[in-house]
């Protein structure tokens, strides 16, 4: 992957390139670049110097201004549709309002529509954009940290259902990310440790040097430094775009990437895809129970699980099933929920195991027995 540092007309910023033939695209990540998303976005753009941006208000009330003047420095128009925040502005309702203004919008397959947000409406956009006409292109603008170094980049698009997360969707790659940093500093402090479950994640499930430096630097980045969190931003993009490459549509490899997420999509239909649980605390709780099972089948050190605990709760992450307010079903109940996981293959149940600290691995032959007595034990913690 490319990792070139350019200084010109652009601003300052790193790429990372994602190699999928005529879909290729690039991740951009550096300071100031909404300020300047007019000049990245312009040459993708034909005669019509107009861009659809869908966001949501919190996004909207603080980076919303800073678009529209970044993109009329370029002499590019801006419309914008904007949703309410949260996770539940993933259903249909949203998806249809979404798909019909973009059409009283008269965008055509050769515009563009830029997703201007965190994961859910990343997701969202995408998934209009790729049913608008059969697929128009689409930017992606991650203003979170979850977003920026995971929902952004890879093609994975769509809303969720009252059966599952992400069970409606499909994969359509964005045709430019950019990945402003500067944006994390108006994040809350949950907001952004939500994000920090999915960073530690690559480190887990495939990169046991990155895990090492946020062992050392995870609070530095959790503090505000600018270059820790960069590099932490682009290090996760580089090891998302490497096994998009290898795996676009999750038919093997892919599926890596969701290390916890089993455990984590049980547990956020639970709580209803509520504020109780956003989505990279249950990833980090997912973690933290994929490494505990790992080490229970015998498969990775005992230590293993206590120093990925170790981690998550340094860095000021929910880790543990008592961290989630409010009531949770049995175990029985969360093993149902996983039943519907998008992994569920030929209904057997798919777990992203490990044998240590990044090296992780698919394997379907997990006792549902072993699951619940984990998950048991997990809720007694909570009495």
């Amino acid at each position: 992957m490319s990792n070139t540092d350019q200084n010109n007309a652009l601003g300052l910023f790193q790429t990372v390139h994602v190699p999928l033939g005529d879909r290729a695209y690039d991740v951009r990540i550096g300071e100031g670049l909404i300020d300047r998303a007019g000049a990245h976005i312009a040459p993708l753009l034909g005669k019509k110097k107009r861009v659809c941006v869908i966001t949501e208000n919190n996004v909207a009330k603080l980076h919303l201004d800073a678009l529209r003047t970044g993109l009329a420095q370029a002499g590019i128009d801006m419309e914008a549709l904007i949703l309410p925040a949260g996770e539940s502005t993933k259903c249909w309702a949203e998806l249809t309002k979404s798909v019909e203004w973009l059409l009283e919008q008269k965008v055509e397959r050769n515009d563009v529509v830029v997703a201007f947000g965190g994961g859910v409406i990343g997701d969202l956009a995408g998934f209009a954009a790729s049913i608008l006409r059969r697929g128009v292109r689409f930017v992606q603008i991650p203003t979170s940290l979850l977003a920026q170094v995971d929902s952004s980049v890879g093609g994975k698009t769509g809303i969720n259902s009252p059966a599952g997360k992400n069970l409606i969707g499909a994969f359509h790659q964005p045709a430019l990310v950019l990945a402003d940093v500067s944006a994390l500093g108006t994040l809350t402090t949950r907001d952004f440790l939500s994000g920090c479950g999915e960073v530690v994640k690559y480190g887990m499930l495939g990169d046991e040097t990155f895990f090492e430096w946020l062992e050392q630097n995870g609070p530095l980045m959790a503090a505000g430094d600018v270059a820790a969190r960069t590099y932490a931003v682009k290090r996760s993009v580089e090891m998302k775009a490497e096994i998009v490459v290898r795996d676009e549509t999750e038919q093997g490899d892919r599926a890596l990437l969701n290390l916890g997420h089993t455990f984590c999509h049980a547990l956020e239909a639970a709580t209803g895809y509520s504020n109780r649980l956003l989505h990279g605390e249950g990833v980090a709780i997912g973690c933290a129970l994929a490494f505990e099972l790992s080490a229970r089948l015998g498969l990775c050190s005992q230590e293993a699980p206590s120093r990925v605990r170790a981690q998550i709760k340094a860095m000021g992450m929910k880790c543990d099933l008592k961290d989630i307010e409010g009531d949770l079903p049995d175990a029985e109940a969360l093993v149902a929920l996983m039943a519907q996981d998008k992994k569920v293959l030929d209904g057997q149940l798919r777990f992203i195991l490990a044998r240590s600290i990044g090296d992780s691995f698919v394997t379907s032959g997990v006792a549902q027995d072993m699951v619940l007595t984990l998950l048991r034990e997990a809720l007694e913690d909570r009495m």
